[in-house]
Parts: structure tokens; sequence; C-alpha cells
């Protein structure tokens, strides 16, 4: 990836940061509040406001800031939140494809390590899984050039009628959704069935060639990211 290590604030905490701007402005690449950041980090708005500036000050900035419009990551910023997105989910792919790590385990790792493993690591990682094209998860993995394919699934959330899907990938953001997800037989790549759905009540809905509904709550189903089945 073209994107490498730069001395001005080489640290774990601004890749954090980079990370969670990338994530929160989504494909359209939004600009993100400060109150957006400081929710998602769990760090105070003075804080995320003191950091952001630092950033964009730098000789190199990482992002565009400007107070009270929120911030943008700059092409040097998008690169290297990439580059850890893509070391993160190399690793969870490593962890639990290689090294046989139970699937809710592979988050906190990954998170731990993404910072300080070296390009020759990266490519020798990539190299042993085959080059995949996602995660555990089912999150794409950028590639070494820092692109990203294009997200054409949509949460569970979003359908409005019966039908037949299969799941694209799951939310790796709670441990406890996670273990419970798996426990429902609810991974990526398996066939999905609605046959209720209501943005309040939750939904209704049968995994595989089972008969037995499984009921997901509304906040459960936003985790999961579904396409439509191809008969």
């Amino acid at each position: 990836m073209a994107a490498r290590r730069q001395a001005n604030g080489n640290s774990e905490s601004v890749d954090n940061y980079l990370k969670a701007i990338l994530f929160l402005g989504g494909p359209e690449e939004r600009r993100v509040a400060s109150k957006s950041l400081a929710d998602r980090l769990g760090v105070a708005p003075a804080s995320v406001t003191n950091m952001l500036q630092k950033l964009a000050a730098s000789a190199s900035p990482l992002v565009e800031y400007e107070r009270h419009r929120g911030v943008l990551l700059s092409a040097a910023g998008k690169q290297r939140a990439l580059e850890v997105v893509r070391h993160h989910r190399l690793i969870e792919t490593f962890l639990y494809e290689i090294l046989d790590y139970p699937i809710e385990e592979v988050h906190d790792e990954a998170e731990r390590l993404e910072h300080f493993i070296s390009e020759r690591f990266e490519e020798r990682i990539a190299a042993k899984l085959g080059h995949p094209k996602s995660d555990p998860h089912g999150h794409f993995i950028p590639t070494m050039s820092g692109e990203m394919p294009k997200q054409e699934s949509i949460p569970l959330t979003d359908v409005v009628s019966e039908g037949s899907f299969v799941i694209a990938s799951v939310s790796d953001k709670d441990v406890q959704t996670l273990r419970q997800l798996k426990a429902s037989g609810i991974t990526p790549g398996v066939m999905l069935r609605v046959k209720k759905h209501d943005a309040t009540e939750g939904y209704s809905v049968k995994i595989g060639h089972s008969s037995v509904a499984v009921e997901i709550a509304p906040d459960v189903a936003l985790d999961i990211r579904i396409l439509p089945a191809t008969e």
C-alpha cells in the first residue's frame, strides 16, 4: 500500500482517529462532526478538537478540519486509514483461519496488533491466506494499493418485504451480539429468509434450510448486512 507511517503523530491514537473518520464518513466521505467522533472514540469533545487541529496543521496534513463544519480525511489520511484497516482485517482472517481463534475474539486481538506489523509481514500474511478479499465478518479488505470495493449490501433494517437474501457481513463491534448471531447460524455467506419485518418490533427470519424462526431485535438487525439471493 502506498501509505506508510509518518513521523508526525505516529501513534495508535492517530490511527484510531483516522479509522473513525473513515467509517463515520461512509462511502460518500461525508464531513464528520466532532461530537460523532467523541462518541465513537469515547473521549472528551475538547480532546477531539485538539487532535483534529494537530492533524490538520502538521507538515503533511492527515485531515481537513474546520471548526463547526466537521472533518474530512486528506488523501494521505485516507490512505493511512485504509492501510490500518487492511492490517486489521488481514490479522483477523489470519487469527481465525490459521490460529483457530473464535470469531468473537479476533477483533480485539487485531485492534492491538494492527498498528505495529510491518509491510513485509502484511504481505506474508496476505500470501499465506491466498490474498483474501474479505475478513471472517464479511467486511472487504482494502487492496495493497488502498482501494476498497464498493459496498452493495444493505442493512437488514432496510428490508421492506419478505424474501430470500444472503448474509454479506455482520458487525464486529459487540462481542456478545456477535456470539449470539453465531449461535443462531447468522454468519457471512448463509441464506437468510425474511418472514416478518417491523422496524419497531423486530424481524423474524429463517436461516439456511431451517424451518425454525429466529427473532432479531431492531438494533441487532442494523448490524446485519445482506444481498439479494440469486437463484
